[in-house]
This record gives structure tokens, C-alpha cells and sequence, in this order.
């Protein structure tokens, strides 16, 4: 995956004691998408917004709040989140990357 004129942030996104990491990209319609690591570990998200997570390397598992399935995520795929949610992933080795976009 590649953007062209887009604005990069510098500054890093930093959760979970660095476990998982992301920079913000802003594009010229004022839309924005953050592109991250994820190391092994499990961590929960809360969103404001609704969010597309497409996973562009590795792979890990997701568990939507207020759902008992965990479904598994592999590079080339992605996932939804509604607005006003949160979701767990989880790494169990080496490093999930992603893009995230957040919808209107």
C-alpha cells in the first residue's frame, strides 16, 4: 500500500508501553488514517469514530466488544468497528502491521 500527497505527523502514537506504535497520515480532503505496529501481546481500543483496520502484514486475532466470537486477521484482510466501541487484538508472534481508517 502507498499514498501520494499526503502530510506525515512526526510524532508517534505510543500505547501499551510502546507495544504498539502508529503515525498519523492526513490527506489533502482533511480524511486521516494512522499506519502501525502491533508487537505480541493483547490490547484494547476504545473508537470514537468508525474505523476500518486492514491488516498489511502478519496477522492477529479481534474480538468486537459485545461479541463472543474472536475472529482471526491476516494481511490482506480487515475489519470494521462501529463508532463508540472498542475491540481487543491480540499478536501471539512476530509483528502485525495495519492501516486504520476512520469513516464517516
Amino acid at each position: 500500500m502507498q499514498f501520494s500527497n499526503v502530510t506525515a505527523v512526526a510524532k508517534a502514537n505510543v500505547y501499551f508501553d510502546g507495544k504498539v506504535v502508529s503515525h498519523t497520515i492526513l490527506f489533502p480532503d482533511s480524511s486521516k488514517k494512522t499506519l502501525g505496529l502491533i508487537y505480541p501481546g493483547s490490547y484494547h481500543f476504545g473508537t470514537d469514530a468508525a474505523e476500518r483496520m486492514e491488516i498489511s502484514d502478519g496477522a492477529c486475532e479481534v474480538q468486537l466488544d459485545g461479541q463472543a466470537d474472536k475472529l482471526t486477521y491476516a494481511a490482506g484482510t480487515h475489519f470494521d468497528v462501529p463508532a463508540k466501541s472498542g475491540f481487543t487484538i491480540a499478536v501471539g508472534e512476530g509483528i502485525c502491521q495495519y492501516v486504520c481508517s476512520f469513516l464517516s
